[in-house]
């Protein structure tokens, strides 16, 4: 407890995680820290309590409250000089971590972090203490992964099931049993890939057709590559499988288990097993280049005019007996999202930049048609109709569970769905009229002028990539290429 009478400002951290264990509920953990707060003189405001419901506190990263508890405390204006918890653990469970953010705290912005159920005496006896208690919070949260990680490992070998199935199952008193509007798509991609196809064309051909994923997504190369390696289609349960995706890496094969489910299969194991023949046959382990080589001046500028994709830089190997060019192509595209190709050669894309900007510092100042979002001035208007759509959704569902309960007749409960259809509709355009962007037109001055003739020279001169870039990018906001018309529109970033 503090000893003086000095009122000093704080912060509360209150964190509830998935593990498990007898722990205090978030509003009894506030609770009682706002009775320490007001026993202590310490002053707590609404803006300055962080709380996360079911969050480890593994890693402070994956914890959004927590980092930004961390950045408000290293303002300048010194927001709090204390933060409370009710358990050191409920700060971090990582002693690593917790050092490192309580040394940054004290040395750089003179903040304390105080457990309140964990009182410490002053001086080196109680930091060593506070470690102490710190090192058993993290090895009773190691302990605790272990065994759960045991656990889900169990009943993976079981055959047992612990996640969502895969597109074409829905999950029914515990099982997975086939949706076969769902499973339909998947015998298609399976019988395309055997029939010569590749996971791009497919992906495209897909979304032509209007399919969407399990999670109402877009199809793309890499989810037709997930299912086509995916032995839950012949009656498997895999489980400690992980994607390559950012900083994650992939599971080990020998960590991986493969075990038999109790579902129907949707492919045939031949099929299966033709499938990751060719897959094995056709398989390249990528190459990583570095960044100098995969990127150029216009890499994030150029955007697709068909979906709004940026276009990436394509270097191909030069062919047999001749050389091929460099070209720009929609990302998008190339992973299978659409079927609207937006390809254009390097040395074509670049003329027109310089032509449009030389056009720009020649001519007479002309007029700029700028668009301004009405959206954040509207945005309580846009608050409240959507909080009515909402509403409209809530009475939907009640007038269908009515109808399924013999209260409302099927005539009452069409009459019901036609109205809130209606009414929904009406919300929908409200939302978007106010949501539309208002076109100004404003005249260039001579400043700007001048700034997009220093690119100019900029781009025109050999400097290297990095600085035609960011030169580019201090005029340029987006430059949108119509694949159809060949058309290039310039969305110019410029102060008005």
């Amino acid at each position: 407890m503090n000893g003086n009478n000095k009122i000093r400002s704080g912060a509360l951290y209150i964190r509830v995680s998935t593990d498990k264990q007898e722990e205090l509920s978030p509003d009894a953990q506030k609770r009682l820290l706002v009775d320490y707060a007001k026993n202590n003189h310490i002053v707590v405001s609404e803006e300055h309590i962080y709380m996360e419901n079911g969050i480890s506190g593994r890693k402070a990263k994956k914890r959004p409250e927590f980092m930004r508890m961390i950045s408000n405390a290293k303002n300048k204006e010194h927001p709090f000089d204390v933060i409370l918890v009710w358990k050191y653990s409920r700060f971090a469970r990582n002693q690593e971590e917790s050092i490192v953010y309580k040394s940054l705290l004290r040395k750089q912005c003179d903040v304390d972090v105080i457990s309140i159920s964990e009182p410490l005496m002053d001086g080196p006896f109680g930091s060593l203490i506070e470690r102490i208690i710190e090192w058993m919070d993290e090895y009773y949260s190691i302990r605790l992964a272990g065994e759960v990680r045991r656990g889900m490992m169990e009943k993976a070998l079981r055959g047992g099931y612990q996640s969502k199935p895969p597109l074409g199952y829905k999950m029914e008193n515990k099982i997975p049993v086939i949706m076969e509007e769902q499973a339909n798509i998947v015998r298609k991609i399976f019988h395309d890939y055997l029939e010569g196809r590749d996971e791009t064309s497919i992906a495209r051909d897909l979304n032509d057709c209007g399919y969407k994923t399990s999670r109402g997504n877009a199809f793309d190369n890499r989810g037709v590559q997930y299912i086509l390696e995916n032995p839950f289609y012949i009656g498997k349960v895999r489980w400690n499988y992980v994607e390559k995706h950012g900083n994650r890496k992939s599971s080990s094969v020998y960590d991986v288990i493969i075990a038999d489910g109790v579902h129907d299969a949707i492919i045939s194991f031949e099929e299966f097993k033709r499938v990751q023949e060719r897959r094995q046959k056709e398989y390249k382990p990528l190459r990583r280049r570095s960044t100098s080589t995969t990127k150029h001046w216009l890499t994030g500028v150029l955007k697709c005019g068909y979906c709004g994709s940026s276009l990436v830089y394509v270097s191909p190997k030069p062919r047999k007996g001749g050389s091929s060019s460099p070209f720009f192509q929609c990302h998008a595209y190339s992973s299978g999202k659409h079927s609207g190709s937006c390809a254009i050669i390097e040395k074509k894309v670049i003329p027109v930049i310089l032509s449009s900007l030389k056009e720009f510092i020649q001519s007479e100042l002309p007029y700029f048609a700028i668009k301004t979002s009405s959206k954040d001035s509207n945005a309580s208007k846009i608050k409240h109709l959507e909080n009515e759509y909402k509403k409209l959704e809530i009475r939907a569902h009640r007038a269908k569970m009515a109808y399924l309960d013999g209260i409302d007749t099927k005539e009452e409960y069409l009459e019901n769905k036609r109205w809130n259809a209606r009414m929904k509709q009406e919300l929908e355009e409200k939302i978007k009229e106010l949501s539309m962007p208002k076109i100004e037109f404003k005249q260039a001055t001579n400043t700007m002028k001048k700034r997009v003739e220093e690119v100019y020279e900029v781009i025109s001169s050999d400097v290297d990539n990095e600085k035609k870039g960011s030169s580019l990018r201090s005029v340029v906001a987006a430059i949108v290429f119509h694949r159809d018309t060949e058309i290039f529109e310039f969305e110019y970033f410029l102060s008005v």
